[in-house]
């Protein structure tokens, strides 16, 4: 408990404390006076009263020992003592940022560890993490689209929502432009002076109702930056298919359109990446978080509390005793 104590202790002027260096030097000083002041004389005639005030002779010494923790204590209250709290509180100008993923049955695909879906849920929450004062919502498409989580700062449910996200739970297919579009929706209203859409897919526009080129131009109206990226390797990669003999993988060709995602990118004021593995996926987060930085200060403020009264007291205390002591129980009759 004490040792707690002393972990939350600063001092006002630590450099006070060097004086308890004297205090060796006051011990070392005591006993050459003592044992100068002390008779050699040995009175054989006397030794009948060799037990005579025996317990002052223990106690000589106590108002020295006295004094000099009193001094050592005096020392301590001098360098002030004191326990700080500190409370930080952060004030900016956040940004508005949806999430949206793809997360139709090819994103189950292995060429990322474990998969592309699992892979960019790690990203993605990473991501959250890195931001301070923005609103950031969640928006999953395949072959139509859903607001997993709207705006927000509770990053703690947002990212319960991103890794609660599962392949199957909408109909299959690529709908780019119904992904974009329901972003946008989400976005339209905000009054933040900066609006960003993340996308992320594996794939081809091959459904939904809004055509990835309507869903650019809505994006470009209400002035929504989107930065596209086009995830998986080069060539094949395993997908496993589920069948009445259990999971078989089979290699399924990598198409991702490139020219969609580079022009819807470009047009919005944002950029175009490729993740061909885990490393570079996450490298792009951290490019994008980067490029979109909110503005943030930080005040810091700094509350002391005393802690030298109880030292100040214990001095006071022992110097009493000392006192007591030195006067009553050890005073010399002439």
């Amino acid at each position: 408990m004490l040792n707690e104590w002393y972990q939350h202790i600063v001092f006002a002027y630590p450099y006070l404390l060097w004086l308890l260096l004297l205090l060796p030097l006051l011990i070392v000083w005591y006993i050459i006076s003592h044992k100068k002041s002390s008779s050699s004389v040995t009175v054989s005639s006397l030794g009948i009263y060799r037990k005579t005030g025996s317990s002052k002779n223990v106690l000589r010494h106590l108002p020295f020992v006295l004094r000099l923790f009193s001094l050592a204590l005096l020392i301590v209250a001098i360098a002030r003592p004191q326990t700080r709290s500190s409370e930080e509180r952060v004030e900016g100008e956040g940004i508005d940022i949806i999430l949206c993923m793809d997360v139709s049955g090819s994103m189950l695909a292995e060429d990322f560890s474990p998969n592309r879906l699992e892979a960019m849920k790690k990203v993605a929450s990473d991501f959250v993490d890195a931001r301070k004062t923005d609103r950031i919502g969640l928006v999953i498409f395949s072959g139509e689209s859903f607001t997993q989580c709207p705006p927000t700062t509770d990053y703690a449910a947002l990212k319960s929502q991103i890794y609660a996200v599962r392949s199957g739970i909408l109909q299959d297919g690529t709908a780019i432009g119904s992904g974009l579009s329901t972003s946008v929706e989400r976005l339209k209203t905000s009054e933040s002076k900066s609006k960003v859409v993340i996308l992320l897919t594996d794939g081809e526009n091959n459904g939904g109702l809004i055509p990835p080129s309507t869903a650019k131009e809505i994006a470009k109206a209400y002035q929504v930056k989107v930065y596209t990226i086009g995830m998986g390797t080069e060539g094949f990669a395993a997908l496993p298919q589920q069948t009445t003999g259990g999971v078989v993988r089979t290699m399924e060709k990598v198409n991702i359109d490139e020219k969609l995602l580079r022009e819807i990118a470009n047009e919005t004021g944002g950029s175009y990446f490729r993740a061909k593995d885990n490393e570079s996926l996450s490298q792009i987060y951290a490019d994008i978080d980067k490029l979109e930085k909110s503005k943030i200060e930080t005040s810091t403020f700094s509350r002391y509390k005393e802690e030298f009264y109880p030292f100040a007291i214990a001095v006071v205390v022992l110097l009493l005793i000392e006192a007591w002591l030195r006067y009553k129980v050890l005073r010399k009759f002439p």
